[in-house]
C-alpha cells in the first residue's frame, strides 16, 4: 500500500443489482478493493464479524471480506493526485517500484582510465557531529537499498558534507582525483537557452521529476570498484551512478536523448532528469503526455509526484518561468538577487557574477555595467570604491525588472538593435507582438577583448553588429523575412563602401 494516485467512479453490479461508488486507485498487493467507512454508511449491509462476511438487503447476498488493520487505512491526499487520465501509469509514480535497483542497459557509465593510471587512494576527513550522523544515515540508507556496497577495492575517495540552500547536508565524494585521469565521454548537452526556445505556440505544460537522478544509470560492471569511498563507518563502492563522476552528465543526457529521441523539440525538452511537456492545446497534450509516461514505464524510470506538475499554463523550468505569453525570471532568484549582501573579498565577487550571469539574457548593457566588477576580479586583489559599488548596485536594479521575454516566432519579422560603448557591446533582438509593440526576445552585452579595444567607434559599432547576427543565427538564419538592424551609428550605412584614410 501505498500513495494515492486518482480516484475513480465505478458501476458495480451484486446479483443483479446496480451499485456506484468512488474509489481511489493505489497498491493493494493481493486486494482488488478495499470498502471504506463512507461506502458502509450508505448501504448498510450486515456484517457478520464470526465469519467475516457481509450481506446488503433486499437480495441478501454474502460477499466475503477481509479485516484490514488499522495502520494501513489509506488519507486521500488531493496535492499528489495523479490525473485520472493518466491512471494506469501509476507504476510510474509507486514508492514501491521505484526502490528496486535499475537494470543494466546500454547507457552503464564505463569509467576508462588513461593508460597506466590507477584510482586513487586518499585520506579519511575529519567530520562534525552531525556529519558523522549524516554520513552513518546515508550508509545505513544506500545499503539497504542495494545502490551500494561494501568493498575491498583498493581505490578509496574520500567524502565530505556541503550544504544545501535549505541548510540540509548533501554528501559529495571527491572524485576530482579519480576524474583528472578518467578518458572523458563528449557527448554533449544541450544548451539550455536554446531549449526554451523551441516552446513558441505551446499553450500548456506538464513537468515531470524523475527520482533518483543519476542513480537511475548502472556502473558498468567490472568498474564499481573505481568508484569507492572511505569513511569511519567503512569502504564502500557504488552499483549505480552517482553524483560527481566526471561522465555522469554525458552519459545521462545520452540516455535521455535516446529514450524521447523522436518526440524532443517535437512535444518535449529534456536537460539531464528535467523534463517538460508542451503542447498547443489540451487533447494534444494528454497525447503527448501519455507517451512520454510509457517510455518511461517501460525503461523503469520513475518520478516523484509531488514535484510533478499537471497540466498547468505557467511552469518553472530550468531556473526561469515558462507562459505561452515568454519567459521570464523565477521570483526566488530574483529576490535573491535583490538582497543580495555586499561582496566583501573577490571570492564573493565571482560568486555574485556567476549566479547573475544566467540571467544576462534579461539585461541590457550587461558587460558595460559589471565591467568594474570584472576588473577587480582580474586585478586579484580586493579593492571597492563608489565605482563598484554603482556598477554592484546597478546590476541588482536591472535584474529586479519583472521583465518578460517573448518567445521568438519564425513566422515574424526580427528587429536587432545595437549600440557599443568604450568597453562593451550590446544588442537586443525583438519582434512585433500581437498588442503592435515590439518585445525583447533576448538581449546580448560582451566586453571587447584584445585588439577590440583599440576599434575606433565605427569600427565597434560594425563589430556589435556581427556579434549579434552570430549571437542569434539560430534565430535568424533561414527566417522567411527580411532583418531589420537599427544603430545609432549613422555611418554604418555605408559599411561597404571605402574608407578614406588620412
Amino acid at each position: 500500500m501505498g500513495k494515492i494516485y486518482s480516484k475513480v467512479h465505478l458501476n458495480l453490479i451484486i446479483n443483479g443489482c446496480p451499485i456506484t461508488a468512488n474509489f481511489l486507485v493505489t497498491n493493494l498487493g493481493k486486494q482488488k478493493a478495499i470498502l471504506g467507512t463512507p461506502f458502509l454508511q450508505k448501504y448498510n449491509p450486515t456484517i457478520d464479524w464470526e465469519s467475516n462476511s457481509l450481506s446488503w438487503k433486499p437480495f441478501e447476498d454474502h460477499i466475503n471480506m477481509e479485516t484490514w488493520p488499522i495502520n494501513q487505512v489509506l488519507a486521500q491526499n488531493a496535492e499528489t493526485e495523479l490525473p485520472a487520465q493518466y491512471a494506469e501509469f501509476h507504476k510510474v509514480f509507486g514508492d514501491d517500484f521505484y526502490s528496486v535497483l535499475p537494470p543494466h542497459r546500454p547507457y552503464d557509465i564505463a569509467i576508462d582510465l588513461e593508460e597506466g593510471k590507477e584510482p586513487p587512494f586518499g585520506p579519511i576527513y575529519s567530520m562534525m557531529p552531525a556529519e558523522s550522523k549524516e554520513l552513518k544515515d546515508y550508509i545505513d540508507k544506500h545499503l539497504a537499498k542495494g545502490t551500494i556496497r561494501h568493498s575491498q577495492s583498493p581505490a578509496g575517495t574520500p567524502v565530505m558534507f556541503v550544504k544545501k540552500s535549505d541548510g540540509s547536508l548533501r554528501l559529495c565524494v571527491d572524485y576530482w582525483k579519480l576524474n583528472d585521469i578518467t578518458i572523458k565521454n563528449c557527448y554533449p548537452l544541450p544548451r539550455q537557452e536554446e531549449l526554451v526556445e523551441k516552446l513558441q505556440g505551446a499553450k500548456i505544460y506538464t513537468k515531470l521529476d524523475l527520482r533518483w537522478g543519476y542513480n537511475n544509470v548502472r556502473i558498468r560492471e567490472g568498474d564499481e570498484w573505481k568508484t569507492a569511498f572511505r569513511t569511519k563507518y567503512g569502504h564502500f563502492e557504488y552499483l549505480v551512478m552517482p553524483f560527481g563522476l566526471t561522465n555522469a552528465p554525458a552519459t545521462f543526457q545520452h540516455f535521455m536523448n535516446d529514450l524521447f529521441r523522436d518526440l524532443i523539440d517535437v512535444s518535449v525538452i529534456v536537460y539531464l532528469d528535467d523534463i517538460l511537456i508542451y503542447s498547443k492545446n489540451k487533447a494534444e497534450h494528454k497525447s503527448h503526455v501519455r507517451e512520454v509516461l510509457k517510455r518511461l514505464r517501460d525503461a523503469n524510470l520513475y518520478c516523484k509526484l509531488s514535484k510533478c506538475f499537471f497540466p498547468v499554463t505557467t511552469v518553472g523550468y530550468l531556473g526561469l518561468v515558462i507562459s505561452p505569453q515568454g519567459i521570464s525570471m523565477e521570483t526566488k532568484k530574483v529576490e535573491a538577487i535583490k538582497n543580495w549582501p555586499c561582496p566583501q573579498t573577490i571570492k564573493q565577487i565571482q560568486s555574485f557574477i556567476g549566479f547573475v550571469n544566467f540571467y544576462r539574457r534579461f539585461a541590457k548593457d550587461f558587460s558595460t555595467l559589471s565591467r568594474p566588477l570584472h576588473d577587480v576580479v582580474q586585478s586579484n586583489k580586493f579593492y571597492w570604491t563608489e565605482k563598484e559599488e554603482a556598477a554592484f548596485n546597478g546590476i541588482k536594479e536591472l535584474m529586479s525588472t519583472e521583465l518578460v521575454l517573448a518567445h521568438p516566432n519564425p513566422d515574424k519579422p526580427y528587429l536587432i538593435e545595437t549600440d557599443a560603448s568604450g568597453v562593451a557591446m550590446g544588442a537586443r533582438l525583438s519582434q512585433k507582438q500581437d498588442d503592435g509593440q515590439y518585445h525583447p526576445i533576448a538581449f546580448m552585452s560582451k566586453s571587447f577583448q584584445g585588439a577590440e579595444k583599440n576599434y575606433d567607434v565605427h569600427d565597434k559599432e560594425l563589430l556589435a553588429v556581427i556579434t549579434a547576427l552570430k549571437e542569434w543565427r539560430f534565430f535568424l538564419e533561414g527566417c522567411q523575412h527580411r532583418i531589420t538592424v537599427l544603430s545609432n551609428h549613422r555611418n554604418l550605412e555605408y559599411w561597404k563602401s571605402a574608407r578614406t584614410f588620412n
